[in-house]
């Protein structure tokens, strides 16, 4: 018979997954933060910057979190995950870019600030699209 279980378990698993999920995380972010400080010491436009640094990490993301957090089906098209996630991380990139105009351009936030407040936004709605549709 199957063991079926317990709310405290998929509680557990799930804790586990957006833990292992913020670790990787917290990597690409270093990455993203390197290389978006990076473009703009090179004179580039913030926002042209954060779409730059935000894709530039979308295939690590990818990898580390198919292999070590999700962990989806081996029989599963890569491909397909790779366009969802793709997707998912386009999604938030808009927000994302969204979200830095209004802080930076609108109500006058630092750009060298705004990104680090969307990660708020950006962290959990990842997490949360990651989840429950790319890897499904």
């Amino acid at each position: 018979m199957e063991h079926k279980p317990t709310s405290y378990e998929r509680f557990k698993k799930l804790f586990i997954q957006f833990f292992k999920f913020g670790i990787i995380g917290a990597i690409n972010t270093v990455a993203f933060f390197v290389i978006y400080y990076g473009l703009l010491f090179l004179g580039i436009h913030y926002i042209l910057a954060y779409a730059i640094g935000f894709m530039a990490t979308v295939l690590s993301a990818f990898y580390f979190n198919r292999k070590f957090v999700f962990k989806p089906d081996e029989d599963k098209s890569k491909v397909k995950q790779l366009v969802k996630v793709f997707t998912v991380y386009l999604s938030t990139l808009t927000l994302g870019t969204g979200l830095i105009f209004l802080q930076v351009d609108i109500i006058g936030i630092s750009e060298l600030i705004a990104p680090i407040l969307n990660l708020f936004f950006t962290i959990p709605i990842n997490f949360i699209l990651n989840k429950f549709w790319a890897f499904r």
